[in-house]
């Protein structure tokens, strides 16, 4: 279904030379179109520093692009496609005027004789993104008085608690809070999404989903690459910034929230604020019991020599940076009280995957001692990759006695055959232009993530600062990620049928 029918959406995409655009914006507005989701009034206009002409930048993004092979046979439509987008050089950069900019704007929207909409999508060094706030709002490109606008930022949305207030203060200098979107591309995965209607559409969930009847939470983010072309940036960000201040802490406030009062942008982010907020703060005994960092090095996997984190192109020889990091902490309020959360996520593990595991809390009194379940329900959340859901529990073997085993009734994405799965980045970029900030990150919400992280940072990179294991490339962390769990405890191996790329793991 169209659902920007009669609008003139221009979509404004600041630093298009780059790699994001041709990697997922374009492909990603082309399957919009596609499927019908984009009217034919909308206009993609790329700017950046590189002098380029129309066609030489639709060559790059749509006619040459690899990331739209599959795309190619379907040559009319991606012609038309392409006829939809353009290009403006900034030859004086970000420090001079967008006049320039505006002129061709309103060029652009006077051919089609209607009102413009206005999409900037900021896809640039974060240095920038202050800087370009304020050229636009010179221009008076922000006001609304002739359509909307609105503008997404990409991550890292700052590097402390520090940083983020500060750039949250100036872009709010320039744009209304309820025109910024702060993207987080793994809030448009599907399964992400599913954890508030498996939660809250079903009777059988959410009566348990609380400290009287769950005994743990584990939250697992594991890629097997490692850190690539990226060495350069990753060495200044590290595990802790990449990944867990902003996507794994958006599963737990996903996971842990309590029912919004209706599915809506703001009734669903102030949950998700309450649950970042009533994070144990830190103490320093705890960050040096909870917290465990670790390096990849070097080793053989499947027959190829990997090279450990310190060898990798643009990393520091003596670098300190974290490739592994794995968090214990605790939710202060009336549903969580006393469940332990684990989060971890690494680089160079065995395999890709994204998944939440909820552990049940046994039953009072083991019944079945021949039994070879350990007397826990799971339920795990698939995020990526072949997503899905399962939920394990214990059944009779037919025979003589109650000899118990465990099984799993499992559910694919991948099963609904006539359904298909978008891209996050599809869902994302729809969501901004129909002005659904849901599955945004709201200013006060990355404070209060980088509230919490902030002291993990200090801890790590202090004079006196936490140990540094290391870790064979191919392997799931630190021989001693498992003494961070209680009791008997260990890490969940979320694979079986592993391939030897490490590319397919089941549920």
């Amino acid at each position: 279904m169209n659902t920007t029918e009669g609008q003139c959406v221009i979509i404004v995409i600041f630093g298009a030379s780059g790699d994001l655009t041709a990697r997922k914006l374009i492909p990603a507005f082309y399957q919009l179109v596609r499927h019908d989701h984009l009217s034919t009034n909308f206009t993609i206009l790329g700017v950046s520093r590189t002098d380029l002409t129309d066609k030489e930048f639709r060559d790059k993004v749509v006619h040459n692009s690899s990331f739209l092979e599959e795309a190619k046979s379907e040559s009319d439509s991606l012609q038309k496609f392409a006829e939809h987008i353009y290009y403006q050089s900034l030859k004086g950069g970000y420090d001079s005027s967008l006049d320039v900019l505006k002129e061709r704007i309103q060029g652009l929207c006077d051919s089609k004789k209607l009102t413009p909409n206005c999409l900037f999508y900021l896809s640039t060094p974060p240095s920038l993104y202050d800087k370009i706030a304020q050229r636009i709002h010179e221009q008076d490109l922000h006001k609304e008085d002739d359509g909307w606008k609105r503008l997404i930022v990409e991550k890292p949305f700052g590097k402390s608690l520090a940083s983020a207030k500060e750039l949250n203060k100036k872009l709010l200098q320039y744009f209304d809070e309820s025109q910024i979107y702060r993207i987080d591309h793994y809030l448009g995965k599907e399964t992400v999404q599913n954890l508030l209607v498996t939660r809250f559409s079903n009777s059988i969930f959410e009566p348990l989903w609380n400290r009287n009847y769950i005994s743990h939470v584990e939250i697992t983010n594991a890629e097997f690459d490692g850190v690539g072309s990226r060495g350069g940036y990753y060495d200044t960000s590290g595990a802790l910034r990449d990944m867990f201040q902003n996507h794994l802490l958006q599963i737990v406030s996903l996971t842990a929230m309590e029912p919004p009062v209706e599915i809506e942008a703001d009734a669903i982010r102030d949950e998700k604020v309450k649950v970042l907020r009533s994070l144990r703060p830190w103490t320093e005994k705890s960050l040096e019991n909870q917290t465990i960092r670790g390096q990849y090095t070097g080793a053989e996997v499947k027959g190829e020599n990997l090279n450990g984190y310190r060898e990798e192109k643009g990393v520091e020889d003596s670098s300190k940076t974290e490739t592994y990091a794995a968090i214990k902490f605790y939710i202060d309020n009336w549903r969580w009280q006393g469940v332990p959360f684990y989060v971890r996520t690494a680089k160079r593990m065995p395999t890709k995957v994204t998944e939440v595991v909820i552990y049940f809390k046994s039953t009072p009194h083991r019944l079945f001692t021949n039994s070879n379940l350990n007397n826990e329900n799971v339920l795990i959340i698939r995020i990526q990759p072949h997503e899905g859901i399962l939920m394990r529990f214990g059944v009779k073997i037919p025979g003589q006695g109650f000899q118990v085993e465990p099984v799993n009734m499992d559910f694919y994405y991948q099963d609904l055959a006539n359904t298909r799965v978008p891209e996050a980045y599809e869902r994302l970029l729809l969501d901004a232009i129909t002005g659904d900030a849901t599955l945004y990150a709201r200013g006060d919400e990355v404070e209060a993530a980088w509230a919490f992280v902030d002291p993990i940072l200090e801890n790590w990179h202090s004079k006196n600062e936490a140990k540094l294991y290391g870790y064979p490339a191919g392997t799931w962390g630190p021989e001693n990620s498992d003494d961070l769990l209680e009791g008997k405890h260990t890490w969940r191996y979320p694979c079986k049928n592993l391939t030897d790329s490490g590319s397919y793991c089941e549920l």
